[in-house]
């Protein structure tokens, strides 16, 4: 492999920050309920390859289908310059994985337009869709951060040391909450929930449980749970790890805000700019925690190296 190469570091890094951008961006387009605006076709919009009248749905999903599609020119191009650097090393493997869950996104968007589980539809198919769709999307994340934080090492160590089975655990908690997260963000947006009136949050959430509701509606109470059983394991998971792994302290604090956060959105009933601001705390919380793990991989390899040289 060669030297290390700053500017594919820093393509890599950005790689990372367009990938969230547009997964940001797709959540605007559910909450704005524009996921039918270029109706059920794909990859046309309307059967245009550009609208010619558009509406405000069609420009926010047209605009979502252009950015996402730039991922996976962005992902081809980082792909063959690693290939060129470093052959079929373990940042070009982590690019190409990257550029695989890319494809499998847009997959995945494409089949929830196209059997029409978009805008109000509330079906079990597109709950089911969406959360995988989550799950998707985290691993692709976590995929571009790895590539970029080897891209910046000489010598890219294994993913995970042998703690491989705490951290694995935190991390497949993470993505079930997650899934269930993005369950209740759907449930949100087709049946928005108004604190201000009524008797209050708790009567509110007691009559979410009602059994005439619809499932969407009674699975809302599910996340805050399981988020709060994820912050727990992962500070004591963390905690330890924070005095000399500067990823998991700041995956600490990002524990802390999206709890935070978490309580606003009950709190305010999930305006969307908060949904949005959930989510990028979300993702960034599981960045840091996907480069506590290959940080701490790296400060092991580094410390075994260093006994064996004074050995």
């Amino acid at each position: 492999m060669r030297g290390r190469d700053s500017r594919f570091t820093l393509a890599a890094w950005l790689f990372l920050a367009y990938l969230i951008a547009v997964i940001l961006f797709g959540a605007w387009v559910r909450i704005s309920h524009s996921g039918d605006g270029c109706g059920s076709n794909w990859p046309t919009c309307h059967g245009e390859v550009v609208p010619t009248a558009p509406t405000t749905a069609t420009l926010i999903e047209f605009t979502h289908r252009v950015s996402s599609g730039f991922c996976g020119v962005f992902g081809i191009a980082l792909l063959a310059w690693s290939w060129i650097r470093c052959r079929w090393g373990r940042v070009t493997r982590a690019v190409a994985l990257t550029l695989l869950f890319v494809v499998f996104e847009g997959a995945i968007g494409a089949g929830l337009v196209l059997a029409e589980l978009v805008a109000d539809d509330d079906s079990i198919a597109r709950a089911v869709v969406i959360a995988l769709h989550l799950t998707n999307t985290l691993a692709l994340t976590a995929f571009a951060s790895v590539a970029a934080w080897w891209s910046g090492l000489d010598s890219p160590p294994p993913f995970l040391d042998r703690r491989r089975l705490a951290f694995a655990a935190a991390l497949a908690l993470v993505v079930v909450t997650a899934m269930s997260g993005a369950v209740t963000a759907l449930g949100d947006t087709l049946f928005p929930r108004d604190v201000t009136v009524g008797a209050g949050l708790f009567a509110e959430i007691r009559q979410d449980l009602s059994a005439g509701n619809h499932f969407l509606v009674r699975l809302r109470v599910l996340h805050p749970g399981l988020a709060i059983v994820a912050a727990g394991y992962l500070i004591w998971l963390l905690e330890s790890e924070s005095e000399t792994n500067r990823w998991a302290r700041s995956a600490m604090y990002l524990v802390a805000v999206e709890v935070a956060l978490g309580f606003f959105n009950i709190g305010l009933s999930a305006p969307g700019w908060l949904q949005i601001l959930h989510l990028l705390a979300a993702q960034a919380l599981w960045v840091t925690l996907i480069l506590a793990c290959a940080s701490r991989a790296d400060g092991t390899a580094r410390t075994h190296l260093t006994n064996t040289a004074s050995d």
